[in-house]
Order: C-alpha cells, then structure tokens, then sequence
C-alpha cells in the first residue's frame, strides 16, 4: 500500500463503539511482536520510545533519534503506524508543520497532538491550537497525505481531582470542536477515566475519541458501548515489559550467585 492508502485504512479504523486497539509500541522489535499479535494497526508512545532511547519524556528525545525510530517501525511492518510526536517539537504553526513534514517522510501515516505546553506550563489558548492543527492539515493536503492527526488534550491529565473532571467537559467539548474545524481527524482525552464523563465526550464530539487504558478505567467493552473509537495504552506495555525483565534479570543473577 502506499503512504496515503494506509493513511486512509488508519482512518477507518476509527469506528464509533468499534474501537481500533492500539497497543502502543517503542521499537522495530515490539512493533513486529505486536503485529504478529494481531494488531491492525501500530502507535507509538512517546514515554515508551524516550525511555527506550534513554531519555526522559516531553521532547528530550533529539527529533533526528526520534525519527530514525519512526522509520525503524514503518520498515518492520505493512502496518499503518502512527507516532506520538507531542506538540511537534515548536510553538510556531508553521514550524511544526515543516517538522510534521519531516514525519512524514518516515513513512507515517498519524500523529498525536498534544495541547499542553511541552516544557512549560498550562495547555496553549483553543485559537492557537486550532492554527497549529490547520498549518499541519495544510501541509499534509500538499504532501497527499490524509494524515491522521490525533488532537490530544490535557485538561484531564494536568488535573489530578477525578472529582473536578465534569467541570472541564464543557472546555474539553468546545476544543475537540475548535480542533475538527481546524482539521484533527481525532480527539484524545487522557485522564479521562469516568464512564459517565467518557460517553458525554463521545455523544458531543464530532471527532472519533481516543481513550487511554489505564488502571481505573472502564474495561474495553464498556467503552465500545460509551462510543469509544480508539483505545491505546500508552506507556503500560512498556512497563510492564521492563518489570518482566527486571524480574527475570534479578532470578537469573540470583540463581548465578546462589
């Protein structure tokens, strides 16, 4: 297939209580384990592959390193792959679009958007997000790539009071909007861990929405019934691959010195 045929099977993956799993991947090797898996489709996290690479998240990963891995994912797999490239290493629309273009030639077909301020503080205003999403669409439609652009928010993430969450609906309803119109193809809301609250953003958003797996939230099936259209994991497989390997190294090293 080519880049923009699989841009476009990602994209209809994204089904409203038929949600695409995506098992998020850091490398070649856990790329080509989870498509044997049966994965339809491959994500990165962006905890997972800096962590795997040796540094921290939010952006320390050099964009040269990062890209190298998103061509490392593209060639082990026919896959779809879409990679979490945070808020696209700029401030400036234009910016990050010519970054976004560099993806692009990795072979990607998606990406995460994050609207919080990588590095600082509070997310950016709704208007200067929705210009960062239409200067990536505008680039992406010149390239000939239906890019799937994953507009995510943190409202829910930066606020740790589960109890304060249906407070932020409203605010979180009004930029999946703002974010449709600007051209996100999707609406990820991290944090986001209440049942009640999940199926309320997937009845106002006109966006597909994307729900992590984490503990406390609701199983698979219940948010195919609450109108999920996506659900990833994020940094979990990662870790706990690294606690399965930490266990094992301290058996063997034990056993070695027993």
């Amino acid at each position: 297939m080519t880049q923009n045929e699989k841009a476009k099977v990602f994209a209809s993956l994204h089904k409203k209580g038929e949600p695409v799993i995506l098992y998020n991947v850091w490398d070649a090797g856990s790329a080509s384990a989870v498509a044997a898996a049966g994965a339809r489709a491959l994500a990165t996290g962006s905890a997972p592959v800096a962590f795997a690479n040796g540094f921290a998240d939010g952006e320390k990963i050099p964009m040269p390193r990062l890209f190298e891995v998103a061509r490392s994912i593209v060639g082990a797999t026919e896959l779809p792959v879409s990679i979490d490239f945070e808020g696209a290493y700029a401030t400036d629309p234009a910016e990050g679009a010519r970054h976004v273009g560099q993806l692009l030639d990795t072979g990607a077909i998606g990406l995460n958007f994050e609207d919080q301020v990588v590095g600082g503080e509070g997310l950016h205003p709704v208007g200067e997000q929705a210009a960062r999403i239409a200067a990536i669409r505008s680039m992406a439609r010149e390239r000939g790539v239906e890019l799937f652009i994953n507009a995510r928010t943190d409202l829910f993430l930066k606020e740790k009071d589960a109890s304060a969450h249906e407070a932020l609906l409203p605010e979180a309803i009004a930029r999946a909007r703002a974010y449709a119109e600007a051209g996100a193809s999707g609406f990820f809301a991290p944090g986001l861990d209440t049942a009640e609250l999940i199926g309320k953003l997937c009845e106002a958003s006109p966006l597909p929405v994307n729900i992590i797996m984490r503990p406390g939230v609701p199983d698979a099936a219940t948010l195919a019934s609450l109108g999920v259209s996506r659900i990833s994991h994020g940094p979990y497989p990662y870790r706990a691959m690294i606690e399965r390997l930490t266990e094992a190294a301290r058996a063997a090293l034990g056993a070695a010195s027993a």
